[in-house]
């Protein structure tokens, strides 16, 4: 399927990252050539008497050069896909993910063509590679990542990323009280930094909570709720230090937009989050007076068997400051003939402009 914005994606691809060096245990680089090397070389030496936070600072932004992206490009585009159990090898409860479906991933993945996706249901570590790496044959190039391991020893959540990682702070060990009773958080809360160019960085928390599927310990709404507050936790932690910082909060919540667990999350007041509310780009949808909230496009995210129903139980939310930066006519939910070969999710892009 071509991308919706072809001609973007043609400028674009001139300050794609070159191939690279082995990956690293969370993230890696594009390779820099002999004279690029011998610059930072000569760089490193020259700054190495600066206080340490500005060296810091400076071999940051070298780091970001070496990557091949000193193009500077004026648009980032961040995705979120619950991948519908992308394990590799057999485990009691899950079986290996077919060739099909891996294939079908793929095809979706680099129509869309996202700078940074979140990632929901993700194998153990050698599954995140295997998918980068069938990716980066199908010429989309996400070297730098994140797997974030939780009590759920099935599936996790990650994150794949054209620019580097530059803070990492996920969230492996929640935990709560419920009734009495203690309960862990079953999949972490992935937290990082991307710094996509010298003046522009936004940090990324991606979740998957509690599904709708009947608990035996304790009413899943409520062990969902709970995950949703301690998820606030995390965005209050970030925006109460910096109130205008750029925060994207993307993945499965396994709820609707009226729900006690989508609202928590969403916040009020000047913390308060904004929902992108991707939706199909030719979609049936009928123009509508009033809120945005209020059009009838296309923005169903999840098809679940049980209910044979549709529904939008995935999310792209941002802060406000980061509101300021998103380009709603370049946010959408990717649509592919046969897309629940893929899987029962649906595929959510938001573009940010990355001039502050």
């Amino acid at each position: 399927m071509a991308s919706p914005f072809s001609g973007v994606d043609e400028e674009r691809a001139k300050w794609r990252p070159r191939d690279g060096e082995k990956r690293a245990e969370h993230s890696s680089g594009a390779a820099e050539d002999d004279v690029l090397s011998r610059v930072v070389t000569r760089i490193a030496g020259f700054v190495a008497g600066f206080h340490r936070q500005r060296a810091l600072g400076i071999v940051g932004f070298l780091g970001w050069i070496a990557n091949g992206l000193g193009s500077d490009p004026s648009q980032v585009r961040v995705a979120t896909y619950n991948l519908e159990n992308y394990v590799i090898e057999a485990t009691a409860s899950r079986t290996p993910k077919s060739e099909e479906s891996k294939a079908k991933v793929v095809e979706i993945l680099v129509a869309a063509k996202p700078d940074v996706l979140a990632i929901q249901e993700i194998g153990p570590r050698p599954a995140l590679m295997d998918l980068q790496s069938r990716l980066h044959a199908a010429g989309l190039d996400l070297p730098h990542f994140e797997h974030a391991p939780g009590f759920d020893t099935n599936v996790f959540v990650g994150v794949l990323s054209r620019y580097p990682i530059v803070r990492r702070s996920s969230h492996t060990n929640e935990n709560f009280l419920l009734h009495g009773r203690r309960f862990r958080v079953s999949r972490a809360f992935a937290e990082v930094d991307i710094q996509v160019n010298p003046r522009y960085r936004f940090t990324l928390l991606t979740a998957h909570l509690k599904s709708k599927r009947q608990s035996v310990s304790a009413d899943e709404s409520d062990l969902r709720e709970q995950e949703a507050r301690l998820l606030r936790e995390k965005i209050d932690q970030r925006l109460r230090a910096q109130p205008a910082a750029n925060l994207v909060v993307a993945g499965d919540l396994n709820d609707s937009k009226d729900s006690r667990t989508v609202r928590s999350i969403l916040g009020v007041g000047r913390l308060g989050l904004v929902d992108t509310r991707p939706a199909e780009l030719h979609g049936d949808s009928l123009p509508a007076p009033g809120p945005p909230l209020t059009r009838r496009n296309v923005t169903w995210t999840h098809f679940y068997a049980k209910e044979d129903s549709y529904s939008r139980i995935d999310y792209l939310l941002v802060s406000q400051g980061m509101a300021r930066e998103w380009v709603p006519e370049r946010t959408w939910i990717q649509t592919a003939p046969h897309w629940g070969m893929a899987s029962d999710h649906r595929l959510l892009v938001a573009t940010f402009s990355t001039q502050e």
